[in-house]
């Protein structure tokens, strides 16, 4: 007991970096990461007081092995930012760097650099801007985020996903799917909420940071990475509005704005106005509400416009969508006349209405074609570019890439397009090597042993959506008193999302849990407290 206590003491106070042999890398790591979670052990305790503001947290920030742990977790080969400074080069004198950077945190004597700009295509013919942060902003907003994920993670909603440990885009997608399947749900509003991280007002995302985060010196570090300002084409910019995106901090910060905005407003309204059943899925900036009624449906489609005007909100006008979809939706529409439901696409999958070989209603998830035309079209053109690479080395790039398709789009009942993109990857490969000489010996028997020792065969990877949700029931059974994110009662802070129950029974409440404080009105004011 005294040496965890130790340990944690040790963090909290900032020790000097640990001397060692290399070889052991790994297992102190291991042993840093436990302790750095223990530290903020209080912070979590304190957090679940809805009405309590955390005073002392700059202290977590700043200790050097938070901020080693955040160095660690940096991709090294990144752009560098303003400075130039990558992360080899920051590395060959690690120590003395992170001790630097900790007293400066610790005095109050960082000043956060500009963010350099550059500018991407989107799929829709626009910009997007993508800011660069310096090597040490990296570092400092990665080590600040932990933190403050320690006190957020126990107030946020169960249905909102994106910019949290443990949740990946796959559990938003088996909410949504796992929501039509065994509720009522026969309207579907795709809603996108426009400018994520543009259209932030400073004053306002610093209001609502304020509401649970007491230490000024928090505050005062998120205010100086919000007027940092931008460096475009050699140009510095003042930023009125909005957070860079690029930066470990912007998601997290965009994330608390909409937290606010549309998450504690839309939990309240579900209970309160909707008539039948509603189910919640918002992962970032991508919204999918399922309802049994069209006029809870237009009801809060005209609620939530007026919302998003009072805080300079807007949903994407062309994106944003009201379509009839669900168990009933194909018969329905084929008594009209009016033929197939109209699918919808969310985080890169359509999802249709199906049936499975019983004629069981199911939500069929298929690669999003226009995605899947750009993917292969990007390939090709790099095939191109690395006309001349080895064959060994080409054929590693292409199953590296291949790989990372199966794990992101290897969800059940999308075998065919996987094949599709395999067989479309095969067939560029085996045009690429024969353009490299006028008379080449490369014949299909060649290939297809290429292709046997380099593109792995697709395969399924997710779990089916019930599966990892662990449903097993519909209806208001009494064994789903405490629903999985997405379902009609999943919107408060379920702290096991794929367990309709935690372990030892009780109910799944958190401090954020609807009907709380946050929910009525978020300007309120709030207790005072310490951590």
């Amino acid at each position: 007991m005294q040496q965890a206590h130790a340990a944690t003491a040790e963090v909290v106070e900032g020790r000097e970096l640990a001397k060692g042999n290399a070889g052991q890398h790994n297992r102190v790591r291991t042993q840093r990461r436990a302790a750095l979670s223990r530290a903020l052990d209080r912070g979590r305790q304190a957090a679940k007081d809805s009405v309590m503001r955390l005073t002392a947290l700059w202290h977590h920030v700043h200790a050097i092995d938070r901020l080693q742990e955040a160095y660690d977790s940096l991709n090294h080969d990144a752009a560098p930012g303003v400075a130039g400074q990558t992360g080899a080069a920051y590395g060959e004198q690690l120590e003395t760097n992170l001790r630097d950077l900790a007293d400066r945190l610790k005095r109050g004597a960082y000043q956060a650099p500009p963010v350099a700009r550059v500018s991407i295509p989107k799929a829709d013919g626009r910009q997007r801007p993508i800011g660069k942060p310096t090597l040490e902003d990296k570092i400092v907003q990665r080590a600040t985020v932990e933190v403050l994920n320690a006190v957020y993670e126990q107030e946020l909603l169960g249905f909102s996903y994106g910019a949290r440990p443990g949740r990946s885009p796959h559990h938003a997608l088996d909410a949504v799917t796992v929501g039509i399947e065994k509720r009522h749900i026969h309207w579907v509003l795709d809603a996108d909420i426009r400018g994520l991280y543009d259209a932030i007002a400073h004053e306002g995302l610093v209001k609502f940071v304020e509401h649970r985060i007491g230490d000024q010196r928090v505050v005062r570090h998120i205010r100086k990475w919000l007027k940092a300002g931008v460096l475009e084409d050699g140009q510095w910019r003042q930023q009125e509005e909005g957070t860079p995106q690029g930066g470990s901090a912007s998601p997290l910060l965009a994330h608390l704005s909409l937290h606010y905005v549309f998450d504690l407003w839309a939990a309240p309204w579900r209970r309160r106005y909707a008539r039948g059943d509603v189910i919640i899925v918002r992962y970032c900036d991508d919204c999918i509400v399922g309802f049994q009624d069209k006029d809870d449906a237009e009801q809060l489609l005209s609620d939530l416009r007026e919302r998003f005007l009072r805080f300079h909100r807007a949903l994407h006008p062309d994106k944003t969508r009201l379509i009839e979809f669900g168990r009933w939706a194909s018969e329905r529409r084929q008594r009209r006349g009016q033929g197939k439901p109209e699918p919808f696409d969310f985080l890169g999958l359509t999802h249709i209405c199906s049936q499975t070989r019983t004629g069981k209603f199911t939500v069929r998830r298929t690669t999003v074609a226009k995605r899947l035309r750009q993917k292969l079209q990007e390939i090709k053109q790099l095939l191109r570019a690395r006309m001349h690479w080895p064959i060994r080395q080409l054929g590693a790039w292409l199953k590296s890439g291949l790989t990372g398709h199966y794990r992101y789009y290897g969800v059940p009942r999308n075998m065919g397009r996987l094949r599709v993109f395999r067989e479309c990857i095969l067939r560029y490969w085996c045009q690429t090597l024969r353009r490299r000489s006028q008379r080449h010996r490369i014949t299909w028997q060649r290939i297809d042993a290429l292709a046997t020792q380099w593109l792995p065969p697709p395969h399924i990877l997710p779990p089916y959506p019930a599966q990892r949700l662990r449903v097993t029931t519909r209806g208001k059974s009494p064994v789903r008193s405490c629903r999985t994110p997405g379902s009609v009662r999943g919107g408060p802070g379920n702290w096991h999302p794929y367990r309709d129950r935690p372990k030892g029974g009780g109910k799944c409440m958190s401090p954020g849990h609807e009907g709380g404080p946050y929910q009525e009105n978020v300007h309120s004011s709030v207790g005072q407290g310490t951590a």
